[in-house]
């Protein structure tokens, strides 16, 4: 397994913490739980965004930069919607 894998396993596995994480403080019974929920889903958001950058810095992980026509479009039709 080369680093390229190994990055993107560390970044499916951060997203899947980060999902886990925003579930349980939705589902907090008491603000104590719910605040350590979302302190931890905050830090592993942070470390999500680190491995993302270096991955993107190597060239690993691309993006691709949305048109403003298509946004406007998207954004006219789910305002259409409320």
């Amino acid at each position: 397994m080369d680093d390229r894998n190994l990055m993107e396993n560390m970044l499916m596995l951060e997203k899947g913490v980060c999902d886990l994480y925003m579930h349980g403080a939705i589902e907090s019974s008491t603000e104590n739980v719910h605040q350590t929920f979302s302190n931890s889903l905050n830090d592993s958001l942070k470390l999500q965004d680190d491995i993302y950058k270096k991955m993107q810095a190597k060239g690993w992980y691309q993006t691709d930069t949305a048109e403003t026509a298509k946004l406007n479009s998207v954004k006219q039709k789910f305002s259409a919607q409320g």
